[in-house]
């Protein structure tokens, strides 16, 4: 994979991830106006940097097998 390459994949697992996370966001939000309680939490929407790894180590990491 090209430098390029792993770039645009980081900003489309990003961008999924964004996604999710706004769909959490939402139903939240529609549960609030409900009376009930949050469907997810900080945990629930910090796991999503770990499931589409775009944290720190895992970014720093398809760079560095990338330059190879």
């Amino acid at each position: 994979m090209t430098v390029e390459q792993s770039a645009a994949y980081v900003q489309a697992q990003a961008s999924a991830a964004l996604i999710e996370a706004m769909g959490m966001h939402a139903t939240n939000q529609q549960r609030a106006v409900e009376g009930a309680s949050p469907a997810y939490t900080d945990v629930d929407f910090n796991a999503l940097i770990e499931r589409y790894g775009i944290h720190h180590n895992a970014v720093c990491g398809l760079f560095e097998t990338t330059n190879r």
